[in-house]
Protein backbone atom coordinates (compact mmCIF):
# COMPACT_ATOMS: atom_id res chain seq x y z
CA UNK A 1 0.00 0.00 0.00
CA UNK A 2 1.36 3.44 -0.93
CA UNK A 3 1.92 6.40 1.37
CA UNK A 4 -0.94 8.18 -0.39
CA UNK A 5 -3.32 5.33 0.39
CA UNK A 6 -2.18 5.18 4.03
CA UNK A 7 -2.85 8.90 4.28
CA UNK A 8 -6.34 8.42 2.88
CA UNK A 9 -6.99 5.60 5.30
CA UNK A 10 -5.79 7.70 8.23
CA UNK A 11 -8.06 10.56 7.25
CA UNK A 12 -11.00 8.23 6.64
CA UNK A 13 -11.18 8.84 2.86
CA UNK A 14 -10.97 5.14 2.04
CA UNK A 15 -12.94 2.43 3.75
CA UNK A 16 -10.57 -0.44 4.60
CA UNK A 17 -13.20 -2.94 3.50
CA UNK A 18 -13.02 -1.47 0.00
CA UNK A 19 -9.26 -1.64 -0.37
CA UNK A 20 -8.93 -5.39 -0.42
CA UNK A 21 -11.63 -6.35 -2.89
CA UNK A 22 -10.67 -7.98 -6.17
CA UNK A 23 -11.30 -4.65 -7.95
CA UNK A 24 -8.91 -2.75 -5.69
CA UNK A 25 -5.46 -4.29 -5.86
CA UNK A 26 -4.05 -0.80 -5.62
CA UNK A 27 -0.69 0.30 -6.94
CA UNK A 28 1.14 3.52 -6.18
CA UNK A 29 0.35 6.67 -8.06
CA UNK A 30 3.25 9.08 -7.79
CA UNK A 31 2.66 12.74 -7.14
CA UNK A 32 4.85 15.44 -8.62
CA UNK A 33 5.04 18.70 -10.49
CA UNK A 34 3.77 18.80 -14.05
CA UNK A 35 6.53 21.19 -15.07
CA UNK A 36 4.20 23.22 -17.28
CA UNK A 37 5.02 26.68 -18.50
CA UNK A 38 2.86 29.57 -19.66
CA UNK A 39 3.46 32.71 -21.66
CA UNK A 40 3.36 36.30 -20.51
CA UNK A 41 0.30 36.75 -22.68
CA UNK A 42 -1.72 34.38 -20.52
CA UNK A 43 -4.50 36.19 -18.57
CA UNK A 44 -3.77 36.70 -14.88
CA UNK A 45 -6.50 34.31 -13.76
CA UNK A 46 -5.17 31.62 -16.10
CA UNK A 47 -1.57 32.10 -14.97
CA UNK A 48 -2.57 31.75 -11.33
CA UNK A 49 -4.69 28.77 -12.28
CA UNK A 50 -1.79 26.98 -13.98
CA UNK A 51 0.59 27.79 -11.15
CA UNK A 52 -1.86 26.15 -8.77
CA UNK A 53 -2.14 23.18 -11.12
CA UNK A 54 1.64 22.80 -11.29
CA UNK A 55 2.11 23.08 -7.54
CA UNK A 56 -0.60 20.57 -6.65
CA UNK A 57 -0.35 18.06 -9.49
CA UNK A 58 -1.02 14.44 -8.68
CA UNK A 59 0.87 13.21 -11.74
CA UNK A 60 4.04 11.12 -11.39
CA UNK A 61 7.34 12.96 -11.73
CA UNK A 62 8.27 13.37 -15.42
CA UNK A 63 10.95 10.70 -15.19
CA UNK A 64 8.48 8.20 -13.70
CA UNK A 65 5.82 8.56 -16.40
CA UNK A 66 5.27 5.55 -18.64
CA UNK A 67 5.07 7.61 -21.84
CA UNK A 68 5.36 11.25 -22.80
CA UNK A 69 3.51 12.81 -25.71
CA UNK A 70 4.46 16.33 -26.71
CA UNK A 71 1.04 16.79 -28.32
CA UNK A 72 -0.75 15.72 -25.13
CA UNK A 73 1.39 17.99 -22.93
CA UNK A 74 0.76 20.93 -25.26
CA UNK A 75 -2.98 20.27 -25.18
CA UNK A 76 -2.99 20.14 -21.38
CA UNK A 77 -1.41 23.61 -21.30
CA UNK A 78 -3.81 24.94 -23.93
CA UNK A 79 -6.96 23.60 -22.28
CA UNK A 80 -5.90 24.48 -18.72
CA UNK A 81 -5.61 28.14 -19.73
CA UNK A 82 -9.27 28.07 -20.71
CA UNK A 83 -10.55 26.75 -17.38
CA UNK A 84 -11.34 29.45 -14.85
CA UNK A 85 -11.82 27.12 -11.88
CA UNK A 86 -8.39 26.04 -10.50
CA UNK A 87 -9.79 22.82 -9.03
CA UNK A 88 -11.37 21.83 -12.33
CA UNK A 89 -8.16 22.71 -14.17
CA UNK A 90 -6.15 20.56 -11.78
CA UNK A 91 -8.56 17.68 -12.18
CA UNK A 92 -8.24 17.88 -15.96
CA UNK A 93 -4.44 18.13 -15.89
CA UNK A 94 -4.23 15.07 -13.64
CA UNK A 95 -6.81 12.95 -15.43
CA UNK A 96 -6.34 13.51 -19.15
CA UNK A 97 -2.80 12.05 -19.30
CA UNK A 98 -3.39 9.40 -16.64
CA UNK A 99 -3.43 6.49 -19.09
CA UNK A 100 -0.12 7.57 -20.64
CA UNK A 101 1.41 8.49 -17.30
CA UNK A 102 0.66 5.27 -15.47
CA UNK A 103 -0.80 2.38 -17.52
CA UNK A 104 0.85 1.97 -20.94
CA UNK A 105 3.66 -0.48 -21.58
CA UNK A 106 5.13 0.24 -25.04
CA UNK A 107 7.24 -2.42 -26.68
CA UNK A 108 7.62 -4.40 -29.88
CA UNK A 109 6.64 -7.81 -31.19
CA UNK A 110 8.08 -9.27 -34.37
CA UNK A 111 9.66 -5.91 -35.08
CA UNK A 112 6.40 -3.96 -34.93
CA UNK A 113 4.83 -1.76 -32.21
CA UNK A 114 3.20 -3.66 -29.37
CA UNK A 115 1.53 -1.79 -26.51
CA UNK A 116 -0.11 -3.25 -23.43
CA UNK A 117 -2.46 -0.97 -21.49
CA UNK A 118 -3.37 -2.03 -17.96
CA UNK A 119 -6.56 -0.74 -16.39
CA UNK A 120 -4.88 0.96 -13.42
CA UNK A 121 -4.98 -0.74 -10.05
CA UNK A 122 -5.43 -4.15 -11.71
CA UNK A 123 -2.37 -5.31 -13.64
CA UNK A 124 -4.22 -6.62 -16.68
CA UNK A 125 -5.42 -5.33 -20.04
CA UNK A 126 -9.16 -5.27 -20.64
CA UNK A 127 -10.05 -5.07 -24.35
CA UNK A 128 -12.78 -2.56 -23.50
CA UNK A 129 -10.84 -0.43 -21.05
CA UNK A 130 -7.67 -0.28 -23.12
CA UNK A 131 -9.63 0.90 -26.17
CA UNK A 132 -11.49 3.53 -24.17
CA UNK A 133 -8.40 4.65 -22.25
CA UNK A 134 -6.47 5.67 -25.37
CA UNK A 135 -9.47 6.87 -27.39
CA UNK A 136 -9.15 10.57 -26.35
CA UNK A 137 -5.62 10.69 -27.76
CA UNK A 138 -6.57 9.72 -31.33
CA UNK A 139 -7.09 13.31 -32.56
CA UNK A 140 -3.50 14.10 -31.54
CA UNK A 141 -1.87 11.10 -33.20
CA UNK A 142 -1.50 12.65 -36.63
CA UNK A 143 0.92 15.30 -35.33
CA UNK A 144 2.77 13.13 -32.82
CA UNK A 145 4.56 10.18 -34.43
CA UNK A 146 5.53 8.60 -31.10
CA UNK A 147 1.92 8.70 -29.93
CA UNK A 148 0.75 7.28 -33.25
CA UNK A 149 3.20 4.38 -32.87
CA UNK A 150 1.96 3.73 -29.34
CA UNK A 151 -1.64 3.58 -30.57
CA UNK A 152 -0.67 1.31 -33.43
CA UNK A 153 0.84 -0.96 -30.80
CA UNK A 154 -2.47 -1.10 -28.90
CA UNK A 155 -4.33 -2.15 -32.05
CA UNK A 156 -1.74 -4.83 -32.81
CA UNK A 157 -1.77 -6.14 -29.22
CA UNK A 158 -5.57 -6.34 -29.23
CA UNK A 159 -5.47 -8.43 -32.42
CA UNK A 160 -3.05 -10.83 -30.73
CA UNK A 161 -5.32 -11.06 -27.70
CA UNK A 162 -8.44 -11.76 -29.75
CA UNK A 163 -6.64 -14.58 -31.52
CA UNK A 164 -5.70 -16.11 -28.17
CA UNK A 165 -9.34 -16.17 -27.09
CA UNK A 166 -12.25 -14.06 -28.42
CA UNK A 167 -14.25 -14.99 -25.30
CA UNK A 168 -11.81 -13.41 -22.84
CA UNK A 169 -12.40 -9.91 -21.50
CA UNK A 170 -8.94 -9.35 -19.99
CA UNK A 171 -5.38 -10.39 -20.80
CA UNK A 172 -2.11 -10.17 -18.94
CA UNK A 173 0.32 -7.46 -20.02
CA UNK A 174 2.91 -10.22 -20.18
CA UNK A 175 1.12 -12.86 -22.23
CA UNK A 176 3.22 -15.58 -20.59
CA UNK A 177 2.17 -14.54 -17.07
CA UNK A 178 -0.32 -16.53 -14.98
CA UNK A 179 -3.94 -15.32 -14.91
CA UNK A 180 -5.37 -12.93 -12.34
CA UNK A 181 -5.55 -14.56 -8.94
CA UNK A 182 -9.34 -14.69 -8.79
CA UNK A 183 -9.56 -16.47 -12.17
CA UNK A 184 -7.40 -19.51 -11.52
CA UNK A 185 -10.23 -21.75 -10.29
CA UNK A 186 -12.89 -20.65 -12.77
CA UNK A 187 -14.65 -23.48 -14.58
CA UNK A 188 -14.00 -22.40 -18.16
CA UNK A 189 -11.41 -22.96 -20.90
CA UNK A 190 -8.72 -20.66 -19.52
CA UNK A 191 -5.90 -20.18 -22.02
CA UNK A 192 -2.33 -18.92 -21.45
CA UNK A 193 -2.15 -15.12 -21.52
CA UNK A 194 -5.76 -14.65 -20.43
CA UNK A 195 -6.31 -12.65 -17.24
CA UNK A 196 -10.06 -13.29 -16.93
CA UNK A 197 -12.45 -15.13 -19.24
CA UNK A 198 -15.78 -13.35 -18.93
CA UNK A 199 -17.29 -13.20 -22.40
CA UNK A 200 -18.61 -9.68 -23.02
CA UNK A 201 -19.93 -8.71 -26.43
CA UNK A 202 -18.60 -5.18 -26.10
CA UNK A 203 -15.05 -6.60 -25.82
CA UNK A 204 -15.38 -7.64 -29.46
CA UNK A 205 -16.67 -4.20 -30.46
CA UNK A 206 -14.24 -1.85 -28.77
CA UNK A 207 -11.15 -2.98 -30.75
CA UNK A 208 -13.08 -2.26 -33.95
CA UNK A 209 -14.04 1.19 -32.68
CA UNK A 210 -10.42 1.97 -31.82
CA UNK A 211 -9.09 0.67 -35.14
CA UNK A 212 -11.69 2.59 -37.14
CA UNK A 213 -11.08 5.78 -35.16
CA UNK A 214 -7.32 5.44 -35.60
CA UNK A 215 -7.69 4.99 -39.36
CA UNK A 216 -10.04 7.95 -39.70
CA UNK A 217 -7.82 10.24 -37.62
CA UNK A 218 -4.44 9.28 -39.08
CA UNK A 219 -5.05 7.66 -42.46
CA UNK A 220 -2.49 5.03 -41.42
CA UNK A 221 -3.27 1.45 -42.47
CA UNK A 222 -0.08 -0.17 -41.13
CA UNK A 223 -1.79 -2.04 -38.24
CA UNK A 224 -4.32 -3.70 -40.53
CA UNK A 225 -2.24 -6.66 -41.66
CA UNK A 226 -2.93 -10.37 -42.02
CA UNK A 227 -3.07 -10.91 -38.24
CA UNK A 228 -5.59 -8.09 -37.78
CA UNK A 229 -7.70 -9.48 -40.63
CA UNK A 230 -7.63 -12.90 -39.00
CA UNK A 231 -8.69 -11.40 -35.68
CA UNK A 232 -11.57 -9.46 -37.24
CA UNK A 233 -12.75 -12.54 -39.11
CA UNK A 234 -12.78 -14.39 -35.79
CA UNK A 235 -14.74 -11.54 -34.18
CA UNK A 236 -17.54 -11.84 -36.74
CA UNK A 237 -17.52 -15.64 -36.48
CA UNK A 238 -17.79 -15.42 -32.69
CA UNK A 239 -20.70 -12.99 -32.89
CA UNK A 240 -22.51 -15.36 -35.24
CA UNK A 241 -21.93 -18.33 -32.95
CA UNK A 242 -23.32 -16.28 -30.07
CA UNK A 243 -26.56 -15.66 -31.93
CA UNK A 244 -27.10 -19.22 -30.66
CA UNK A 245 -29.07 -20.41 -33.65
CA UNK A 246 -27.37 -23.80 -33.41
CA UNK A 247 -27.20 -24.31 -29.66
CA UNK A 248 -25.43 -22.56 -26.82
CA UNK A 249 -22.01 -22.55 -28.46
CA UNK A 250 -18.67 -23.40 -26.85
CA UNK A 251 -18.46 -20.70 -24.19
CA UNK A 252 -19.28 -21.52 -20.59
CA UNK A 253 -18.18 -19.94 -17.31
CA UNK A 254 -18.68 -20.71 -13.64
CA UNK A 255 -17.02 -19.20 -10.59
CA UNK A 256 -17.38 -20.04 -6.91
CA UNK A 257 -18.54 -16.80 -5.33
CA UNK A 258 -21.00 -15.40 -2.83
CA UNK A 259 -22.09 -12.91 -5.53
CA UNK A 260 -24.51 -14.14 -8.18
CA UNK A 261 -23.16 -11.58 -10.64
CA UNK A 262 -19.80 -13.41 -10.71
CA UNK A 263 -21.02 -16.60 -12.35
CA UNK A 264 -23.40 -17.81 -15.06
CA UNK A 265 -26.41 -20.08 -14.45
CA UNK A 266 -27.46 -23.12 -16.45
CA UNK A 267 -24.12 -24.94 -16.10
CA UNK A 268 -22.23 -21.83 -17.10
CA UNK A 269 -24.03 -21.08 -20.38
CA UNK A 270 -26.36 -18.39 -19.04
CA UNK A 271 -30.13 -18.19 -19.07
CA UNK A 272 -31.92 -19.49 -22.18
CA UNK A 273 -32.55 -17.30 -25.23
CA UNK A 274 -34.81 -17.53 -28.22
CA UNK A 275 -32.49 -17.25 -31.27
CA UNK A 276 -34.10 -14.24 -32.92
CA UNK A 277 -30.98 -12.72 -34.47
CA UNK A 278 -29.54 -10.84 -31.50
CA UNK A 279 -26.06 -11.64 -30.13
CA UNK A 280 -25.76 -13.11 -26.64
CA UNK A 281 -23.32 -11.84 -24.03
CA UNK A 282 -22.34 -13.67 -20.87
CA UNK A 283 -21.40 -10.55 -18.97
CA UNK A 284 -22.01 -6.81 -19.03
CA UNK A 285 -19.35 -4.11 -19.48
CA UNK A 286 -19.26 -3.97 -15.68
CA UNK A 287 -18.02 -7.61 -15.67
CA UNK A 288 -21.33 -8.55 -13.99
CA UNK A 289 -23.34 -11.47 -15.33
CA UNK A 290 -26.25 -10.73 -17.63
CA UNK A 291 -29.70 -11.77 -16.45
CA UNK A 292 -31.07 -12.01 -20.00
CA UNK A 293 -28.17 -12.69 -22.40
CA UNK A 294 -29.26 -10.33 -25.17
CA UNK A 295 -27.67 -7.14 -23.79
CA UNK A 296 -29.31 -4.33 -25.75
CA UNK A 297 -26.70 -1.52 -25.59
CA UNK A 298 -23.99 -4.00 -26.58
CA UNK A 299 -26.09 -5.21 -29.52
CA UNK A 300 -26.64 -1.61 -30.64
CA UNK A 301 -22.88 -1.04 -30.30
CA UNK A 302 -22.28 -4.21 -32.34
CA UNK A 303 -24.37 -2.83 -35.21
CA UNK A 304 -22.17 0.26 -35.34
CA UNK A 305 -18.94 -1.71 -34.98
CA UNK A 306 -19.86 -4.25 -37.64
CA UNK A 307 -20.59 -1.49 -40.14
CA UNK A 308 -17.27 0.17 -39.31
CA UNK A 309 -15.56 -3.17 -39.85
CA UNK A 310 -17.37 -3.66 -43.14
CA UNK A 311 -16.06 -0.29 -44.33
CA UNK A 312 -12.49 -1.15 -43.32
CA UNK A 313 -12.67 -4.65 -44.79
CA UNK A 314 -13.78 -3.28 -48.13
CA UNK A 315 -11.56 -0.20 -48.30
CA UNK A 316 -8.36 -1.35 -46.59
CA UNK A 317 -8.35 -5.15 -46.77
CA UNK A 318 -10.18 -5.39 -50.13
CA UNK A 319 -12.03 -8.36 -48.67
CA UNK A 320 -15.58 -8.23 -49.97
CA UNK A 321 -16.53 -11.48 -48.24
CA UNK A 322 -15.66 -10.17 -44.77
CA UNK A 323 -17.28 -6.82 -45.55
CA UNK A 324 -20.50 -8.45 -46.70
CA UNK A 325 -20.58 -10.81 -43.73
CA UNK A 326 -20.15 -7.96 -41.24
CA UNK A 327 -22.70 -5.80 -43.02
CA UNK A 328 -25.36 -8.54 -43.22
CA UNK A 329 -24.91 -9.40 -39.55
CA UNK A 330 -25.30 -5.73 -38.62
CA UNK A 331 -28.55 -5.55 -40.58
CA UNK A 332 -29.89 -8.72 -38.97
CA UNK A 333 -29.10 -7.50 -35.44
CA UNK A 334 -30.60 -4.08 -36.15
CA UNK A 335 -33.84 -5.64 -37.36
CA UNK A 336 -34.06 -7.91 -34.30
CA UNK A 337 -33.46 -4.95 -31.97
CA UNK A 338 -36.42 -3.14 -33.46
CA UNK A 339 -38.62 -6.16 -32.93
CA UNK A 340 -37.52 -7.42 -29.50
CA UNK A 341 -35.58 -4.70 -27.62
CA UNK A 342 -38.11 -1.88 -27.37
CA UNK A 343 -40.22 -1.79 -24.23
CA UNK A 344 -43.56 -0.09 -23.62
CA UNK A 345 -43.82 2.12 -20.52
CA UNK A 346 -46.39 4.57 -19.19
CA UNK A 347 -44.37 7.44 -20.71
CA UNK A 348 -43.79 5.86 -24.09
CA UNK A 349 -41.46 3.30 -25.62
CA UNK A 350 -37.84 3.01 -24.48
CA UNK A 351 -34.91 0.69 -25.09
CA UNK A 352 -34.82 -2.26 -22.70
CA UNK A 353 -31.47 -3.07 -21.11
CA UNK A 354 -31.59 -6.86 -21.58
CA UNK A 355 -34.01 -9.21 -23.32
CA UNK A 356 -34.20 -12.93 -24.00
CA UNK A 357 -36.14 -13.06 -27.28
CA UNK A 358 -39.04 -14.83 -25.58
CA UNK A 359 -40.66 -11.58 -24.48
CA UNK A 360 -38.88 -10.97 -21.16
CA UNK A 361 -37.31 -7.52 -20.81
CA UNK A 362 -35.18 -5.95 -18.08
CA UNK A 363 -35.67 -2.21 -17.61
CA UNK A 364 -32.60 -0.56 -16.05
CA UNK A 365 -29.22 0.88 -17.00
CA UNK A 366 -25.69 0.34 -15.72
CA UNK A 367 -22.99 2.99 -15.52
CA UNK A 368 -20.46 1.11 -17.64
CA UNK A 369 -20.30 1.87 -21.35
CA UNK A 370 -21.90 0.61 -23.56
CA UNK A 371 -24.91 1.72 -21.62
CA UNK A 372 -28.28 2.98 -22.74
CA UNK A 373 -27.28 6.45 -21.57
CA UNK A 374 -24.08 6.30 -23.63
CA UNK A 375 -25.59 5.22 -26.96
CA UNK A 376 -24.99 8.55 -28.78
CA UNK A 377 -21.43 8.67 -27.45
CA UNK A 378 -20.79 5.36 -29.25
CA UNK A 379 -22.69 6.54 -32.35
CA UNK A 380 -25.17 3.75 -31.65
CA UNK A 381 -28.45 5.61 -31.20
CA UNK A 382 -30.48 5.17 -34.39
CA UNK A 383 -33.67 6.81 -33.07
CA UNK A 384 -33.30 10.19 -31.37
CA UNK A 385 -36.82 10.27 -29.90
CA UNK A 386 -36.53 6.73 -28.55
CA UNK A 387 -33.19 7.61 -26.98
CA UNK A 388 -34.60 10.78 -25.40
CA UNK A 389 -37.35 8.81 -23.66
CA UNK A 390 -34.82 6.16 -22.62
CA UNK A 391 -32.48 8.83 -21.28
CA UNK A 392 -35.28 10.31 -19.17
CA UNK A 393 -35.98 6.85 -17.76
CA UNK A 394 -32.42 5.83 -16.90
CA UNK A 395 -31.59 9.20 -15.27
CA UNK A 396 -34.50 8.90 -12.86
CA UNK A 397 -35.73 6.89 -9.91
CA UNK A 398 -37.52 4.58 -12.34
CA UNK A 399 -34.09 3.06 -13.06
CA UNK A 400 -33.35 0.78 -10.07
CA UNK A 401 -29.63 1.58 -10.35
CA UNK A 402 -30.02 5.37 -10.34
CA UNK A 403 -29.16 7.00 -7.02
CA UNK A 404 -29.55 10.53 -5.72
CA UNK A 405 -28.12 11.81 -2.45
CA UNK A 406 -26.55 14.81 -0.77
CA UNK A 407 -23.24 14.20 -2.60
CA UNK A 408 -24.67 13.88 -6.10
CA UNK A 409 -26.78 11.82 -8.45
CA UNK A 410 -26.03 9.28 -11.12
CA UNK A 411 -26.16 5.68 -12.26
CA UNK A 412 -24.38 2.82 -10.54
CA UNK A 413 -24.83 -0.90 -10.90
CA UNK A 414 -24.61 -4.26 -9.13
CA UNK A 415 -20.82 -4.26 -9.35
CA UNK A 416 -20.40 -1.90 -6.39
CA UNK A 417 -23.96 -2.12 -5.16
CA UNK A 418 -26.76 0.02 -3.85
CA UNK A 419 -26.30 3.77 -3.31
CA UNK A 420 -22.90 3.84 -5.06
CA UNK A 421 -22.81 6.41 -7.88
CA UNK A 422 -20.31 5.97 -10.71
CA UNK A 423 -18.76 9.28 -11.86
CA UNK A 424 -18.44 7.66 -15.28
CA UNK A 425 -22.21 7.96 -15.62
CA UNK A 426 -21.99 11.69 -14.85
CA UNK A 427 -19.30 12.13 -17.51
CA UNK A 428 -21.38 10.25 -20.07
CA UNK A 429 -24.45 12.27 -19.04
CA UNK A 430 -22.50 15.43 -19.96
CA UNK A 431 -20.99 13.95 -23.14
CA UNK A 432 -24.47 13.07 -24.44
CA UNK A 433 -26.24 16.27 -23.35
CA UNK A 434 -27.24 19.33 -25.36
CA UNK A 435 -28.12 21.30 -22.23
CA UNK A 436 -25.68 23.72 -20.61
CA UNK A 437 -27.58 23.29 -17.35
CA UNK A 438 -27.17 19.50 -17.39
CA UNK A 439 -23.51 19.71 -18.35
CA UNK A 440 -22.77 22.33 -15.71
CA UNK A 441 -24.48 20.20 -13.08
CA UNK A 442 -22.43 17.16 -14.14
CA UNK A 443 -19.17 19.15 -13.97
CA UNK A 444 -19.98 20.32 -10.45
CA UNK A 445 -20.69 16.76 -9.32
CA UNK A 446 -17.55 15.40 -10.96
CA UNK A 447 -15.38 18.01 -9.32
CA UNK A 448 -16.94 17.28 -5.94
CA UNK A 449 -16.66 13.52 -6.41
CA UNK A 450 -12.88 13.72 -6.71
CA UNK A 451 -12.91 14.09 -2.90
CA UNK A 452 -9.78 16.26 -2.84
CA UNK A 453 -7.65 13.50 -4.42
CA UNK A 454 -7.40 15.12 -7.85
CA UNK A 455 -8.67 12.05 -9.73
CA UNK A 456 -11.98 10.48 -10.81
CA UNK A 457 -12.97 7.27 -9.02
CA UNK A 458 -14.94 4.19 -9.92
CA UNK A 459 -17.85 4.90 -7.58
CA UNK A 460 -18.75 6.82 -4.43
CA UNK A 461 -21.47 6.76 -1.78
CA UNK A 462 -24.38 9.00 -2.72
CA UNK A 463 -24.19 10.96 0.55
CA UNK A 464 -20.42 11.11 0.99
CA UNK A 465 -17.99 11.33 -1.95
CA UNK A 466 -15.02 10.58 0.33
CA UNK A 467 -16.31 7.00 0.54
CA UNK A 468 -15.14 5.83 -2.87
CA UNK A 469 -13.77 2.79 -4.70
CA UNK A 470 -10.68 2.54 -6.90
CA UNK A 471 -8.45 5.60 -6.52
CA UNK A 472 -6.59 4.53 -9.69
CA UNK A 473 -9.04 3.84 -12.52
CA UNK A 474 -7.58 5.16 -15.75
CA UNK A 475 -10.68 4.77 -17.94
CA UNK A 476 -12.71 7.08 -15.71
CA UNK A 477 -9.86 9.60 -15.66
CA UNK A 478 -9.26 9.84 -19.40
CA UNK A 479 -13.00 9.82 -20.13
CA UNK A 480 -13.33 12.89 -17.92
CA UNK A 481 -10.40 14.48 -19.75
CA UNK A 482 -12.14 13.76 -23.05
CA UNK A 483 -15.22 15.63 -21.81
CA UNK A 484 -13.20 18.72 -20.90
CA UNK A 485 -11.45 18.75 -24.30
CA UNK A 486 -14.83 18.49 -26.01
CA UNK A 487 -16.29 21.34 -23.96
CA UNK A 488 -13.27 23.54 -24.65
CA UNK A 489 -14.00 23.13 -28.36
CA UNK A 490 -17.82 23.24 -28.34
CA UNK A 491 -18.97 25.02 -25.15
CA UNK A 492 -16.02 27.05 -23.85
CA UNK A 493 -18.33 29.29 -21.85
CA UNK A 494 -18.95 26.40 -19.44
CA UNK A 495 -15.25 26.37 -18.55
CA UNK A 496 -15.00 30.14 -18.11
Amino acid sequence: MSLIQWAYLWSGLIDMSVLWTRRAAIKTIGAASMGLSFSAATPAWASANMQDTEANSGRPKPGARKFKSVAVEDLIVEISRKIADPKLALLFANCFPNTLDTTVEPGSFEGKPDTAVVTGDIAAMWLRDSSAQVWPYLPLAKKDSALRQLLEGVIRRQARCLLIDPYANAFMADLSAPPLSWSTKDLTDLKPGVGERKYELDSLCYPIRLAHGYWKQTGDTAPFDARWKQAMTLVVQTMRVQQRKHGDGPYHFQRTSDRSTETLPAEGYGNPVNPVGLIASGFRPSDDACIFPFLVPSNLFAVTSLRQLAEMAKTILHDDALANDAHSLANEVESALQQYAIAKTSTGTIWAYEVDGFGSQLLMDDANVPSLLGLPYLESSPDAALYARTRDFVWSNRNPWFFRGSAGEGIGGPHEGKDMIWPMSQTVYALTSNSNTEIGHALAMLKASAAATGFIHESYFKDDSSRFTRPWFAWANTLFGELIVKLAATRPELLR
